[in-house]
């Protein structure tokens, strides 16, 4: 990186990430709080330029300024590592299940996490054979509203946190069946706490349908999902049972006890 200080007007953006990542190397290697004189010499760059690019990682809180002039990394870098070994370890406990479930229904099978305002699919037991149009990726994300695994979790959400979800997304629609209304929702939802699982009658995609499972943790707490999708004429409600026991199984795998389950 050259020393050159260049005005934010004329950075490209490629520059700046790799500026960011330069500064956030810089505070991983101290466990204190770092001066920005010490920032501007280590990194090379302008103490201006320095402090501008901190003090937008401080907004996203990857960075904190516990006193003027001096930063440290902030909790937002221990939530998004928190949430990638929660992922690492539930695809583990998930592989093999998902692949046993996958032989029995030869549809796809899906493990879903949320993120934010959306579901991120993490992992997927497929094959070609399984006449699907339509395949979410692995690292492909959609809004919960309009999935099976994302009205699990909107289902464990309280009336407030629905409400704002609901106010900060507008519930936009992707088909005609999707569910684009408050009140629709949380008639939808009401049938998942009720049942503990959930249901996309082609919401996000016409013609396909899935069936979603809640997988939960040591501390019984929902952290992902196990869907089956399949072409909409094709979901065969004799696989809700077993697509049942697999995401249990992989929960235990977890350390889910039933026994400390909530009511």
């Amino acid at each position: 990186m050259k020393n050159s200080d260049i005005s934010a007007q004329t950075t490209p953006t490629v520059q700046v990430i790799g500026r960011m990542f330069t500064l956030l190397e810089i505070l991983a290697g101290r466990e204190e709080a770092v001066s920005l004189k010490e920032i501007s010499e280590k990194s090379g760059l302008h103490p201006s330029t320095a402090h501008r690019i901190l003090n937008d990682l401080a907004t996203g809180r990857f960075v904190e300024r516990p006193a003027a002039g001096s930063y440290r990394l902030g909790m937002r870098l221990l939530e998004l590592g928190n949430l990638v070994k929660a992922r690492l370890s539930v695809r583990d406990a998930a592989l093999i299940p998902m692949r046993e479930l996958h032989k029995l229904t030869q549809q796809p099978v899906n493990l879903s996490m949320r993120q934010g305002d959306e579901i991120v699919y993490v992992e997927r037991a497929y094959s070609e054979r399984s006449g699907m149009q339509v395949v979410r990726a692995i690292g492909g994300h959609a809004p919960l509203h309009l999935t099976s695994v994302g009205k699990l979790f909107l289902a464990f959400d309280d009336p407030q946190r629905l409400r704002s979800y609901a106010t900060r997304t507008g519930l936009p629609g992707h088909t005609r069946n999707s569910i684009t209304q408050l009140a629709a929702l949380e008639r939808e939802l009401s049938k998942a706490r009720q049942y503990g699982i959930a249901r996309d009658n082609e919401e996000l995609e016409l013609g396909v349908r899935c069936m979603a499972a809640g997988i939960y943790d040591d501390q019984n707490k929902l952290i992902a999902g196990l869907s089956i999708s399949a072409p909409a004429d094709r979901l065969d409600e004799s696989w809700l049972p077993k697509l049942q026991a697999t995401a249990h199984e992989i929960s235990v795998g977890l350390g889910y006890s039933q026994e400390r389950k909530k009511p």
